[in-house]
C-alpha cells in the first residue's frame, strides 16, 4: 500500500500533446489505492477523450461550468471540487495554464478549481525546449515556487518539435514516486520504527482446545496502519486474526501463543522508537498441553494454569530511549488500575478502555479511549471509530515526543 493509498487526488489535464500519458497517470494513481477526480481544459479533449479518463478514473471528468447537453443539470461546482481534494496534480501543464495560474487569469473550470484550491499543488510542466528556455516560463516557475506550488520538473528527451532536450513531461511512474516521496518527507513519524502488537494470544489445551479471548486484532492493526500512514516502519506482532493489512511500511510477524509474542516482541524492540502493545495477552496458560485430543470422560475436567511472562513488563525493565505505550481493559477502578500499571511497569503511556463504556471493547469497530501519560495527564476522548482513536493516540505520542 501507498502514502497514496486513501487521498482525494484530482489530476488537472491541459492541452499538451503529453496529455495522452494521463490516461497512464490515472491508472497508476488508482492502483496506488487513490481515488481520482479529473478536470481538463477545453482544448485538452482534443488530445486524449475525456471518456477514456472518466472510464479510468470510475469517476466524471469535468471541463466546463456547466454540462451543455443537459441544460437543467448542476452546475460543476469548483469549489466543492477543489476541497474534496487531498492533492491536486496538474500533468500536463502547459506555458499558457501556468502562465494564467501565475497571474491569476482565471477563464476555464480547470482555473478556478486551481484558485481555490487549499490542499498541495503539483505540477508536470510540458512543452518544447524553446519555450522552456523563456525567461518568461523562469519568471513563472519563480512565482508558483513563491505561492507554494511545488513543480515536477521535466526531463530532456525527443519532443514533439523534434528538437531534443528539456520540456518533456515526467513520466506517470516519475510522477507517482516524486508525489510519494514529498509526501513521506512531511510525515512525521518518517525514519521511525515502531513495533505494536495485536490481537489475542492462544494458548493450547491440547491440539484441539485452547485458551483465548475474544480481541478482534482491529485497535492494533489501525494502530499500524495510522502509523504507516504517518511515515513509521511498523513491525507489527498479530496474534490469530481475521484483519489483514497490505501496507508496504507494514512487516506483519504471526504469532499464536504468549510464549511466541514474548519473544518476537523482544526481537524487536531493540530497533523500535516507539512501542504499543495493543495485543490481548493471555495472563495464563495450561501447564501441562495434551498431546492427544482430551476426551470426555468426567463431569468435570481440572487445568491446572500457570503465569505467562509478563510481555509489556519486561519490557519496560529493558526500555531505553523508546517511548513505550501500553493498554488498560478494565471493568471496575479503572483510572486507580490504569494510573497502578502506567507506574509499575514503567510505561510513558497508557490506553484505558472499560467494559462499562457503551462503543468500547473488544471485537467492535469503535472504542472509547483515556490517555494516561507519566505526569498523570489525563486525556479522555469521547466513542470514535478505531481509525480515529489511532489517530488520536499516535497524535498525543507525536505531541508528547515532539516530533
Amino acid at each position: 500500500m501507498s502514502v497514496l493509498s486513501g487521498k482525494n487526488i484530482l489530476l488537472g489535464v491541459t492541452a499538451g500533446i503529453a496529455a495522452y500519458k494521463s490516461a497512464f497517470l490515472v491508472r497508476l494513481l488508482i492502483k496506488q489505492g487513490a481515488s481520482v477526480k479529473v478536470v481538463m481544459t477545453p482544448s485538452s479533449k482534443e488530445f486524449v477523450t475525456p471518456l477514456t479518463l472518466s472510464t479510468l478514473s470510475k469517476n466524471e471528468v469535468f471541463s466546463s461550468f456547466t454540462n451543455e447537453e443537459d441544460e437543467n443539470a448542476q452546475w460543476n461546482n469548483h469549489v466543492e471540487l477543489a476541497l474534496w481534494a487531498d492533492l491536486f496534480i496538474i500533468a500536463p501543464a502547459t506555458v499558457n495554464t501556468l502562465s494564467k495560474m501565475a497571474n491569476g487569469v482565471c477563464d476555464n473550470l480547470l482555473m478556478a478549481t486551481y484558485m481555490s484550491a487549499k490542499c498541495p499543488v503539483y505540477y508536470a510542466p510540458a512543452m518544447d525546449l524553446d519555450m522552456y528556455k523563456h525567461p518568461s516560463t523562469k519568471e513563472t516557475f519563480d512565482k508558483l515556487t513563491s505561492f507554494g506550488n511545488i513543480q515536477i520538473a521535466a526531463t530532456s528527451g525527443e519532443l514533439a518539435s523534434g528538437l531534443i532536450g528539456q520540456g518533456r513531461m515526467a513520466e506517470p511512474e516519475d510522477i507517482v514516486s516524486f508525489v510519494e516521496k514529498d509526501l513521506l518527507k512531511g510525515l512525521p513519524l518518517r525514519n521511525k520504527n515502531v513495533l505494536i502488537t495485536a490481537g489475542p494470544t492462544f494458548e493450547a489445551i491440547d491440539p484441539v482446545r485452547f485458551i483465548g479471548n475474544h480481541s478482534s486484532g482491529k485497535m492494533g492493526y489501525a494502530l499500524a496502519e495510522a502509523a504507516a500512514g504517518l511515515g513509521a516502519m511498523v513491525t507489527l506482532i498479530s496474534g490469530p486474526v481475521s484483519v489483514s493489512t497490505d501496507h508496504s511500511f507494514i512487516k506483519v510477524i504471526s504469532v499464536t501463543s504468549a510464549e511466541e509474542m514474548y519473544h518476537a516482541t523482544h526481537e524487536h524492540y531493540g530497533a523500535a522508537d516507539i512501542a504499543i502493545l495493543s495485543a490481548a495477552v493471555a495472563d495464563y496458560r495450561p501447564a501441562e498441553v495434551s498431546s492427544e485430543k482430551i476426551k470426555k470422560k468426567d463431569d468435570e475436567l481440572h487445568i491446572k494454569l500457570e503465569k505467562t511472562k509478563d510481555i509489556l513488563a519486561t519490557l519496560g525493565e529493558k526500555k531505553k530511549d523508546q517511548y513505550l505505550v501500553g493498554f488498560a481493559l478494565e471493568t471496575e477502578n479503572e483510572l486507580e488500575n490504569a494510573k497502578t500499571k502506567l507506574k509499575k511497569k514503567n510505561l510513558d503511556l497508557i490506553v484505558l478502555n472499560s467494559l462499562r463504556d457503551k462503543g468500547a471493547g473488544f471485537k467492535g469497530d469503535t472504542n472509547k479511549v483515556t490517555l494516561i501519560n507519566k505526569d498523570n495527564k489525563i486525556s479522555p476522548f469521547t466513542v470514535k471509530p478505531k481509525t480515529e482513536v489511532a489517530r488520536d493516540i499516535l497524535e498525543f505520542i507525536i505531541d508528547e515526543i515532539h516530533v
